[in-house]
């Protein structure tokens, strides 16, 4: 699944987001990438070593953690550790597929990564180029979201960043084990929960909306591992 999840940061949240970011060091990404991934990755990471860093990624994942839309399409379990990208000059990410298990840098967890995640922090018009494009079985789909939405999708999809060729993309980025390691089971899960929330605001909480609630708890219980 796919989906836009909008105004997780407002613009002000996202200026001093982007201001600590501006003045912090980056180092070369690539040096972040498996082997493969680094010959694709052509961009710049805010290093999880400076002393800023656990401070940004906390509040990037704490504002997620808020977010209802965000709750109900991942169902997260696990959140690693939110790291930050910079492209410019041509800076771009080749196609590629996420690694299926990665660490927590924090707890040395190894975690299976079912949903990736991009919170953008550049203003769209601000840099040309940088779309992300996902492939998946519909297509091609191209990504440049609004400062402060971010974006989710399975990290088994193919995917990449298209060359910046002016101005200066940055984001936030994670990876997220969910609760439901099935894709068609939190599509199915997260339909019914809009459906419901849509429902209740029509109608109330009417003896068939509680029934139905209960349905999508007990698929939850049932496919939640």
């Amino acid at each position: 699944m796919l989906l836009h999840i909008p105004e997780v940061f407002t613009p002000a949240q996202v200026e001093t987001l982007r201001k600590t970011l501006q003045a912090g060091p980056w180092v070369d990404g690539a040096a972040s990438a498996g082997p493969l991934a680094a010959e694709a990755k052509h961009n710049l990471q805010f290093p999880t070593d400076a002393s800023e860093y656990p401070s940004l990624a906390k509040t990037i994942a704490a504002a997620l953690e808020r977010h209802p839309l965000f709750l109900s399409a991942a169902l997260p379990q696990f959140i690693l550790p939110f790291m930050f990208n910079r492209y410019t000059d041509g800076g771009n990410y080749g196609d590629h597929i996420d690694n299926a298990i990665q660490t927590d840098r924090n707890s040395g967890q190894r975690l299976r990564t079912d949903i990736s995640v991009t919170v953008f922090l550049s203003d769209p018009e601000s840099y040309e180029g940088g779309d992300l494009i996902i492939e998946d079985t519909y297509g091609s789909h191209e990504v440049k979201l609004p400062a402060g939405d971010a974006i989710v999708y399975p990290s088994s999809s193919l995917h990449r960043v298209e060359p910046v060729t002016s101005g200066e993309r940055i984001a936030a980025f994670s990876w997220i084990q969910s609760l439901v390691p099935d894709a068609w089971h939190r599509s199915m899960l997260f339909n019914l929960d809009m459906t419901l929330i849509k429902l209740r605001s029509q109608i109330g909480n009417t003896e068939e909306i509680v029934a139905l609630t209960g349905h999508y708890h007990n698929l939850l219980r049932q496919w939640s591992r």
